[in-house]
Parts: C-alpha cells; sequence; structure tokens
C-alpha cells in the first residue's frame, strides 16, 4: 500500500501544486502518492497558476495536468501525512479535523526546516515571477528533507 502526503494551500493553485510536484519527483511513484488540496473552493477544477507551471516548468517538472480541488474530510483518513503551507491553512486545516489523530497528521511545510519557527511560505498569489520563484526554492528545500524522512520511515 503507497504511503499518501497531501499538501494544502488557500486556493490549490500557486503552493501546493508546486509543493506536490516537487515532491513527487524526489519520491518513487511506486511507494509514494503526493495529491494536492485547497482550504477553499474559489479554484476547483482549474489547472495551477500559470506562473507556478512556469517555475516548475523552468526547473524540469511538469505540474500543468493538476487540477484543483478543495480539502474533504474524506482526505484525513486516505492520506497518511498533511503538509500545510502556512499558519491560516494549519488553523483551518486543524479545524476540520475529526480527532486528535487526524490532528497529528497536519505539518507546517517549513517545520521540516526551520524546526517549531512557525515560518509560512508566502502565498506568491499577488506577486510577480519571482515570488513564485522564491516559493519554489523554500518548497524544493523542505520537500527534500521530508523525502528523506518519508524513504527511512517507510522502506
Amino acid at each position: 500500500m503507497p504511503v499518501k502526503i497531501l499538501m494544502v494551500c488557500l486556493g490549490n493553485i500557486c503552493r501546493s501544486p508546486l509543493a506536490e510536484g516537487i515532491l513527487q519527483s524526489k519520491l518513487p511513484a511506486d511507494k509514494f502518492i503526493v495529491d494536492s488540496a485547497g482550504t477553499g473552493d474559489w479554484h476547483v477544477g482549474q489547472g495551477p497558476d500559470k506562473r507556478s507551471v512556469a517555475t516548475a516548468k523552468g526547473r524540469g517538472i511538469d505540474i500543468s495536468c493538476q487540477k484543483a480541488r478543495q480539502l474533504k474530510p474524506s482526505d484525513f483518513t486516505e492520506f497518511d501525512h498533511i503538509y500545510v503551507m502556512d499558519a491560516s491553512n494549519y488553523k483551518d486545516v486543524t479545524k476540520l479535523a475529526p480527532d486528535a489523530e487526524a490532528k497529528a497528521k497536519v505539518k507546517l511545510m517549513m517545520d521540516e526546516v526551520f524546526h517549531g519557527k512557525n515560518i509560512d511560505v508566502p502565498d506568491p498569489y499577488w506577486s510577480e515571477q519571482d515570488g513564485f520563484e522564491n516559493v519554489y526554492d523554500m518548497l524544493d528545500q523542505a520537500c527534500s528533507i521530508v523525502a528523506d524522512k518519508l524513504i527511512k520511515e517507510h522502506s
């Protein structure tokens, strides 16, 4: 049974699609499934922001086929690990968790790099392309740590 990881941001068109693509590229596909979702429903069914797609493509990752979806209650049972991009996402996601076990699956993405510092991955939606490049670099660093941990934990 593959290990399932969910990446969550606000609208599921900027940060979490990048995180999904980056982490997917670092894990063996036969052992891990990576998905993403948003806490809001504004972009359900849409592809990632064109700037996220361009940023990922520039780094050799294709996220153009992803479609935004909203977090749903069944995600807490379906996924083994849930990574959120910022404190607001953390609050929204943990509020939906049905129990303490589900809540314990939820972690701030950048806590993997800066343990306990509660660093947010900034939402690049209102920024220029360089904001997306910065977010990619942050997520790449965190995803490398997550991938190493997951491979050690589940091999």
